[in-house]
């Protein structure tokens, strides 16, 4: 099923968007046409299908030891169970079970991706009325469902809403937790209207309320108002923002908008005006912003990696900020001059090296960046990611995600499922 709708895909070869009469790019949501980097740079369809397949097939259901980062769990009620390991950290993360929903849903694969989403109602939900994170998602878990922090990272939340909307605009809607559309609606609501509760939690006694800034509509870094008035460059998401303006409850639908805007606006405010390089995490101005327990959270680090690409696939989806070329050419102009081949993968947000592993997380992020590059230099970084192979081994779990997010956006099959 995998191989067969993959050939299909990826038999068109994806141009650049046409030019509209303001002229400016018109993105895929108009369109309909998704570039495929890959093409672009010379890789037959054929093979970027049996790269997509060969990365699914290892990190899902490769060598349990080795090379998977998906994990079968049993059963219960609602059918089968499964989670996505943090092989590093020995844990199952938010972020980590939406991305693999995601992938699932991109890739059509309805089993794994129900599977996935199973676990996560029944080990990682908050549906108690007096709990601080109800109506969200524990961030850390034990593979025996215990949670390690039961407060969500609201990365986790706003990939799990997206991913269900397509899987309602995919597969279409079933009953109980997969009635798709229902579940995310829900999930956005509170996303935005949560109001405080205060109550204890595994960490102590906490006070939290909405994910969203109702006034700056940005993201938090977390609902906890203890550290809520900061958030993550790379939590960003105005292309998931847009899609709800129009998907999501309707009382709400100009917020999503306005939340699309304030986003754009805070990638040149949180970047280096001369690297593009984004602090791990940051104020809402877009200063950097030093947690107490992660005092390098002001640098490059690997949050920030994903920052490249919301941008760029805001760009690539809705063309309605010019300025997004402009960072991932800053962006990719800095790792040029490191290497691409070569580069680190932490530095300071002036370019200092941190850290001299060459990550395949990055090279994929970097990868993607492209969607929105306008110089010659961005196919180094497509056929960078083309010739690194799928991660393997103990970092194989945040490298594999977005190493397999990476191939979707770089192939043009990561792509917009509408409603019905």
């Amino acid at each position: 099923m995998l191989t067969a709708f993959l050939v299909l895909a990826s038999c068109v070869v994806y141009s650049n968007a046409p030019v509209s009469a303001s002229g400016t790019t018109e993105g895929a949501f108009f369109t309909g046409e998704y570039r495929s980097l890959f093409v672009e740079a010379g890789h037959s369809p054929q093979k970027i299908t049996t790269r997509i397949h060969t990365a699914f097939r290892q990190l899902f259901h490769g060598d349990p030891r080795q090379q998977a980062v998906y994990f079968s769990a049993g059963m219960n009620t609602n059918g089968p169970l499964a989670f996505i390991h943090d092989i590093n950290s020995r844990d199952v993360r938010s972020e980590g079970m939406s991305y693999g929903m995601m992938i699932a849903v991109q890739l059509g694969q309805k089993p794994e991706f129900d599977a996935l989403w199973n676990w996560a109602k029944t080990h990682m939900y908050h549906a108690s009325s007096n709990h601080p994170a109800c109506g969200y998602f524990s961030w850390s878990l034990t593979t025996n469902g215990v949670p390690n922090d039961e407060m969500p990272a609201p990365d986790g939340e706003q990939y799990f809403a997206m991913s269900l909307y397509f899987a309602a605009g995919r597969w279409g809607n079933g009953t109980g937790i997969y009635n798709y559309r229902v579940e995310a609606d829900r999930l956005l609501t509170d996303l935005r209207h949560r109001q405080l509760i205060s109550g204890q939690t595994v960490r102590g006694p906490m006070i939290a309320g909405a994910i969203f800034e109702p006034n700056l509509k940005l993201v938090r870094f977390t609902p906890d108002t203890a550290n809520w008035n900061h958030t993550d460059p790379s939590y960003q998401l105005p292309a998931f923002y847009e899609l709800w303006a129009r998907w999501g409850p309707r009382g709400d639908r100009p917020f999503w908008a306005q939340a699309a805007e304030a986003s754009r606006g805070f990638f040149h405010r949180a970047t280096h005006p001369r690297t593009g390089l984004a602090p791990d995490y940051a104020n809402f101005d877009g200063t950097p912003w030093a947690a107490p327990w992660n005092p390098r959270a002001a640098d490059f680090q690997s949050d920030s990696w994903r920052t490249a690409m919301n941008w760029s696939m805001d760009w690539a989806w809705w063309a309605k900020d010019l300025r997004q070329r402009e960072l991932s050419d800053r962006l990719q102009a800095f790792f040029e001059a490191q290497g691409v081949s070569a580069c680190g993968s932490r530095f300071t947000l002036e370019g200092k090296p941190l850290a001299s592993d060459h990550s395949a997380g990055l090279v994929a992020m970097n990868a993607v960046a492209s969607l929105a590059a306008t110089q010659p230099r961005a196919r180094k970084f497509v056929e960078e990611l083309w010739h690194t192979p799928v991660p393997t081994g103990q970092y194989r779990y945040y490298n594999g995600m977005l190493y397999l997010l990476g191939l979707l956006h770089c192939s043009g099959e990561f792509r917009i499922w509408p409603p019905h």
